[in-house]
Order: structure tokens, then sequence, then C-alpha cells
């Protein structure tokens, strides 16, 4: 007895110093914004000023729609309106006329959008396009071309342009001629295109323009933009939303039936109209807050948005040159301890100058309150300028006694108030789901009881009081998310189904959209991934991939220098505004199925892994990622309104190489982050595709994102290496600290998630195919439920009696009675029946034979 008691004393010990880390690590979070202050102006380099959000600028936005091989191309639609309306404006312009003079006008050109001959409606609608992009030859500065370009397309929209732009879309995209000619002709250019570039140019305007708000806009644009946010929505455009004819042009693209359709402009029109009638990442937070009140969950802990904007970057990795001269430093550090010592009082010691690479974490720092930490203030300055570094350079923690050699007698101490400060809290609120709860009292009760209860949290009897005190913490961090929820409520509907009754689906944007998608949904999928593959700076031009640049190569190819610079430059940029786009695209489309339902999203998240997401994201990050988010792929004299408004300067191959001024590209940072997202949220909680990241060796493609400065970017980074760390094995985590670090520094804690030890390593085989299946059944099953029309006919009720049956009125073709007397004929008069055998008992058997029913015709079956 003795014995046993001395054996739990060191088990409680144990538990009590657990159940203390858990409470610790539960209000780490407190101090983070002191954190931040301390840690203030830290960085060795400045941050990218960079702020995501659902789009760039609006003046940014605009230009991208437009190649720089488009250029001449607007004051073409200059003359053919100036052509026009100079018959009916008498020497006026358009900013002189009144309002409803501009209206009349406008009807005028709707009226001419209906003639039937092809090069007219052309040049109506280029003088439309010219009206929708701000008569900018009538206006002096950028401000002005936007300000008439915001009042002339809601203008446009009042008088009914959208939809008549809508039926010559149709007709286009049925336009089985110049389909045919474009398969056949070897080489596609702009001119292929021409019509549908038009009539895709006016309508992104016209969303885009409509779906931005301003503080001066005026009531009834107001009311303008529910209504068309209402009706791009809603399956008025024969009977399916307006981003299904979209989508339905992207897969007719792939699929190399019209390889001229200009996939640029459909992919930015597609991304805006699902951007305006679902809404953004804003949009959806607040949606969420909303949904969880209405199933009376708690409230989210925090805003993720605003923590994630109020995160600063942490420095970047070592590179490979740094890290050889660390080596060639930790060699010389191999000195006796002596001979340091004597170095650093003469001032001569190698470890008296700047080490930049070798100072230890902040984080270890504050764990080990290291005594041996340089006070020199000669290094004052370094070391406040790595306090929060966190990924800097890895080092070997075996080797940090020798490489951070200690000082006896200081030269000048350090004052009080300027010491280091340490890290003071967490930015996110841990959380804990039931089913942690659940592993956790059921671990405990083995070792301490030896039998389970099943999924009971509530019943502690037995059990050591740490492990009260545990339980106690990880309930006030539970977290029951909107999924958990919802894949409850769907159990119950598909065990009960008569007793839960017909379940109410409330009508969303969302959900009209995966109404219209689900047939097809696999190939809209694949069509989006075929284009990023393509348009991926890594990938490398076969034969058989698709054609992206054919909204982009000019008719005739370029024969200068100059040229051959501009177009290279223009078809970098088309590249890059296309991946902007996709990943714009799929991210919003995974976050708003994740709100709608959690098997939306599964069903779409599953047909990206099955269409090899996960390893072309990872082949896009394995380049030079800094190179291509600081890529100058842009000539800002062609930008548009700029090159509409001002004097073209001459173009020298000077000023292409020099580009823009900008520290990075916005675009494409903003990609990197969106594809950073979607990784996350196709690998979160997926044991399988977990593995996958590891088979495909991400970690050191990941790690080097992480030269990015940018704390959005970093976090996504860092959340996917946290999730794969306990497999990585323990030479990566020993060698690899300052990641290890930031992770936890900035990555959301798990309570009992031991991601940074790997000591409960999933004993489970890695069966993809078993872990997807069980998910494919569910999500089959779910759409079966709700989405098939006939699933419900086994629980209808039967109608039994005869004269009712024989009496409903039964719809038959309009030409049945043509053919009623024939019918009659063949298949009853012709017939022979022999009555009698309904009079005997029916054989089972020979039911089911050629005669059944004892020698009855084959037309008696079906009276059985």
């Amino acid at each position: 007895m003795q014995q046993t008691d001395d054996m739990e004393v060191p088990i409680l010990n144990d538990l009590n110093n657990n159940s203390s880390k858990l409470k610790s690590l539960a209000q780490g979070r407190d101090g983070f914004k002191n954190q931040q202050k301390d840690s203030e102006g830290s960085m060795e380099s400045p941050n990218l000023e960079f702020e995501y959000g659902d789009t760039d600028g609006l003046t940014a936005e605009l230009s991208e729609l437009y190649s720089y091989t488009e250029e001449p191309e607007f004051s073409l639609n200059r003359d053919y309106f100036e052509e026009d309306f100079r018959n009916h404006a008498k020497g006026r312009r358009w900013v002189e006329l009144s309002t409803e003079e501009q209206r009349a006008y406008i009807m005028r050109l709707l009226d001419a959008l209906e003639v039937t001959d092809r090069d007219k409606r052309l040049k109506v609608a280029r003088a439309i396009l010219y009206l929708a992009q701000g008569v900018f030859d009538e206006c002096d500065t950028e401000t002005d071309v936007l300000h008439w370009s915001r009042h002339n397309v809601f203008l446009l929209y009042d008088m009914g342009i959208f939809t008549a732009l809508l039926e010559l879309l149709s007709m286009e995209i049925d336009n089985n001629q110049a389909c045919s000619s474009a398969v056949r002709k070897p080489a596609i250019s702009l001119a292929d295109s021409t019509e549908l570039r038009v009539l895709l140019s006016i309508m992104y305007l016209i969303v885009e323009t409509i779906r931005v708000e301003m503080e001066d806009d005026r009531p009834e644009w107001r009311t303008a933009r529910e209504a068309f946010k209402t009706e791009l929505g809603s399956p008025l455009y024969n009977s399916e939303p307006f981003a299904l004819l979209l989508f339905t042009m992207v897969t007719k693209f792939c699929s190399m039936s019209a390889p001229h359709f200009p996939m640029k402009k459909v992919l930015l029109l597609l991304w805006k109209t699902l951007l305006f009638t679902l809404g953004g990442f804003e949009d959806v937070q607040e949606m969420k807050v909303g949904v969880r009140a209405r199933l009376s969950l708690p409230p989210l802990p925090e805003d993720s948005i605003k923590v994630v904007r109020s995160m600063r970057a942490a420095s970047p990795p070592a590179s490979a040159m740094e890290l050889i001269e660390q080596q060639q430093q930790q060699k010389r550090g191999r000195r006796s301890r002596r001979s340091a010592f004597v170095d650093s009082l003469e001032g001569d010691s190698p470890f008296a100058r700047k080490q930049p690479l070798v100072k230890q974490d902040s984080l270890d720092t504050y764990n080990e309150r290291d005594p041996f930490k340089n006070d020199d203030a000669r290094d004052e300055e370094d070391d406040g300028d790595d306090v929060d570094s966190g990924i800097e350079g890895e080092v070997d923690p075996l080797d940090r006694d020798v490489i951070i050699q200690p000082t006896p007698l200081p030269l000048l101490p350090r004052p009080p108030s300027e010491r280091v400060s340490f890290p003071k809290g967490l930015p996110w609120a841990p959380k804990v789901r039931e089913k942690d709860i659940e592993h956790f009292l059921e671990a405990s009760r083995n070792k301490f009881i030896g039998f389970t209860l099943g999924n009971d949290t509530e019943t502690l009897v037995g059990l050591p009081r740490p492990i009260h005190e545990s339980v106690k913490t990880l309930k006030q961090h539970k977290y029951i998310s909107i999924a958990e929820v919802q894949i409850k409520r769907e159990e119950e509907l598909q065990q009960c189904p008569m007793t839960m009754g017909e379940e109410h689906v409330q009508e969303t944007p969302a959900e009209a959209l995966y109404v219209g998608m689900l047939p097809s949904l696999s190939q809209y999928v694949i069509a989006l991934l075929k284009l990023l593959l393509a348009a991926a700076p890594t990938s490398k031009a076969k034969t058989d991939s698709i054609n992206i640049l054919a909204d982009v190569l000019p008719e005739e190819m370029p024969i200068t220098v100059l040229q051959s610079m501009k177009l290279g430059i223009d078809v970098n940029r088309h590249k890059e505004i296309i991946v902007k786009a996709i990943s714009a695209l799929l991210l919003l489309l995974l976050k708003h199925f994740k709100l709608n339902h959690i098997y939306q999203f599964e069903y779409v998240s599953q047909h990206l892994v099955f269409a090899n997401c996960i390893p072309l994201i990872l082949k896009f990050f394995n380049q030079n990622i800094m190179s291509y988010i600081s890529a100058k792929n842009s000539i800002c004299v062609l930008d548009f309104p700029h090159c509409a408004v001002h004097e073209m300067p001459e173009l020298t191959a000077e000023s292409l190489e020099a580009g823009d001024s900008n520290q990075f590209c916005w675009r494409n940072l903003f990609s990197c982050i969106n594809l950073l997202r979607i990784l996350n949220k196709l690998t979160k909680w997926k044991h399988s595709r977990t593995m996958m990241l590891v088979v495909f060796k991400s970690a050191p493609i990941l790690k080097r994102a992480l030269k990015v400065k940018q704390a959005m970017m970093q976090l996504y980074v860092l959340k996917l290496l946290k999730i794969q760390t306990k497999y990585l094995g323990r030479q990566w985590r020993k060698s690899n600290m300052k990641t290890m670090s930031a992770i936890y520094q900035k990555v959301r804690h798990r309570l009992n998630d031991d991601w940074a030890y790997g000591n409960d390593i999933d004993a489970r085989p890695w069966d993809f195919q078993a872990e997807e299946c069980a998910l494919r059944e569910s999500i089959e099953k779910f759409n079966t439920r709700r989405y098939d029309r006939n699933q419900n006919s086994e629980f209808a009720p039967v109608d039994n009696c005869l004269q009712s049956v024989l009496g409903q009125r039964v719809e038959l073709p309009e030409d049945f009675h043509y053919s009623y007397e024939m019918w009659l004929e063949r298949e009853v008069f012709s017939q022979p029946v022999q009555w009698e055998g309904l009079l005997q008992p029916s054989d089972p058997v020979a039911g089911h034979g050629g005669q059944g029913a004892h020698g009855c015709g084959g037309k008696m079956v079906h009276l059985d």
C-alpha cells in the first residue's frame, strides 16, 4: 500500500504541473497588447506595408481589366461614340447634357443594340463601353474619369443595359461558327475575341462600380445596388444565377471547344460577381456572428480579422549564405572557455562584436532567464532588434552554450528600464473541442480507474483533483463550431427522417449558387485548377496545355526589342491577374459554403483535393517567392485611366525595366495569402491530407515562404507547419527551434494538442482512401437527402382505393389521341389474357417468369 502511495505522488505532481500549464496557456493571451507595445521597433528591416482586403483599390482593379495590348482600342471606343453622338447632341458634350437628355441617348443606343448587323452592333457596344469608361476625352483628371464613369454606370444599369448585354453575351457563347473557326486557327489573337471582350468589359465595369460603396452615393444609387445584388444572386437568368453562365464559359474554354474566350475578363467578372452577391470576408464574419446567435452558440472569442491585422511580422529565416557563415562562427566559437574569457577582457573576442545570427530566441530567454546574455552596450541595439524575431536563424540548441559566451565583467550594464521585454501574452484565445475533452477523460479514466464511460464528460468520480482542474480549464475554453452543430443536425435528419420532418433550408445566395453548381461542380473545379496551373510562374509550357494568352497576344507579333519587352511584361501581368482572380474566387467559395453548410464546403474541398490542388499550390510556392512578390510587371503610364487622360510619354527599355516604385506587388502578395488560406482549409482536421503535406515535403517549401515579412502570410505558413510538425521528426524540430517559437507565439493553441513534441503520434495507418470515402459517403447522403427530388418517394403515402386511383387525371402527350386506337390494338386487344389466373394463388417463383401468375400474360405483372 505504501508503495502505491509513493508511486502516485510523482503522478499527482505531474498532473498539478500539467493543469497549471493549461491555465497559464489559457491566460497567456491577456498581455498580447503589451507585447506589441514592448516589441515596437524591434524589426531589423521594415515590414511590407500591405493591408489585406477583399480587393485592391478601385483604380487598380479597373486597370487590371485591360491588357496593355488593348490600349489602342480606347481611342477606337471614343471615335465610335463621338461619331454617333455628334448627330444627336449638335455640338454639345456629354457632360453638358441634362440627366433626361442622357437617358434619351442611352435609350437610343439600347434600341441600336438589337440590330442584326454584327458590325453595327459592335460599334454601338463600343460607344456604350466609352460611356462606362467615363467619357475620358472630356475629363482633365483621373478623378473626373472615375466620377463620370460612376455616374454613367448607374445610368446604364437603370436603363436596362445589363440585361441587353446578357442576351448578347449568351448569343456570343452559343456562336458555333466563331468557336469552330477559332479551333481551326493555329494562333489565336485579340482579334478573335473582340465582341466578347467589349461585352465583358462593360459588364465588369457595371458590376465593379456598383459593388463598391462610396460615402457620397445618392439614395437611389444605394437602392439600385441592393436591387442589382439580389438580381445577380437570384436564378433569374435562364433559371440560374449569372455566375453559372460564367462558369460555363470557363469549362467550355478548358475543354478546347472555345479557345478564343477572353479568360482573364471572364474570371475577373466571375470573381467580382461572387464577391458582390455572396459578400466579402468581413461580410462572412458578420454572417458567422449572426448564425452563431441564431443557433444559440456562445459568441466568438475574438474578431479574427482584427487580430490578424494587429499582428507583426517576424524576421525571415536565415539564407544559405548566412547559415554557412553561422557554421564558421560556431567553429571559431569552439575555443577553450579560458581563451574566450581572456579575449573578452581585452575586447578582441568575436563574441563582443555584432552576432545577428546566433542570438538566442526571446522565448528561450523568457523560459530560461539566460544569465549569460551579453549586456554590452555595443550590442544593446542588436538585442533590441531581435526581441521577437521568432524565425530568424535556426541554431542548434546544443551549441548555444558555445555560441553565446559568458561575459563575467560587463563593460556597461543595461539600465533596468531598458531590459529586453519578454513575451507577455498570446494573440489568440485557446480553443478546445468537445471531442478533445472526451479523449482527455478517456485517457485519464483508463489510467486511474481502468474503464471508460463513453462520451460522458460530466462524471469525474475517482479521478484525482488535478484532473478535475484540467477538465474545468478545458471546459472554460470549449468552442462549439457551426460545423459541429450542422453535422449533428444532419445525423439526426438521416436517422429519423419521419420524426424530424422536412428541413427548412434558408434561400441564401450561397445556397442558390450551390444548387446551380451541384450537377457540374467537378468540371468547374477542374477547369479552374487547369487555368491556375497554366498561369503559375513555375509551370512549363507544354503542347497540350491550354492557351490562356488569347486575349493578350496582338495580331502582329513585336518586331523591336522595346515591343518585345512590353509584350513580355504584359504576358506576365496577365498571368498574375489570372492567379489573383482564381485564388480569390476559390477562397470565397470555400468560406461561404462552409458557413452555409459544412458538407457543401467538404464537397468542394474533396473535388479540389482529388484534382491535385494540394501539390499544385506547393508547386506554386516552390519558387523564389520573394522575387514573385516584388515583381514589377506593370507599366504605370499604360494603366487605365492614366493612359486615357495624360499624354503618352516615350517608352524606353530603361523605363520598362525600372517598373514602379512600390516595395511589393499587391496582387501577387494577395494571391500568395489566398493560396495559403485555401491550403489551410483543405488540410485542417484532415489526417490524410496533412500526411500529403509531409509526403510532398512541403516543410522546406513553406519555410522559404517565411522570408516574406508580412504577418498574415507568415501566420498561414506557420499554421501549415504546425499541423505537420509532429510528423517531421525530432531532428527537424531540434534544428528549427526559432520556427517552433514563432508557431507558439502566433498560432492559436489547442490546449491538449501535443503538436510540439510528437509524443502522441497517431498510430493509425495513413489510409487516404478510407478517410476520404467515409467523408464522401456523408456528403452523398447529404446531397441526396436535400437536393434529390425523388428521394422521398418511398415515404410518400400510398393510395389503395381503386376508385380514387382510377379517378386521377393523368397528363398525356398532346399527340396521344392520334395513336390511341393503334395503342389499344397493340397493347390490349392483340394480347391474350387469361383472367382465371387472377383467381388462383400466385406462385412467388413463377410470378417472375415470362408468363407469370399461372399462364397469365406479361401484361398482368404490373397489377400485382
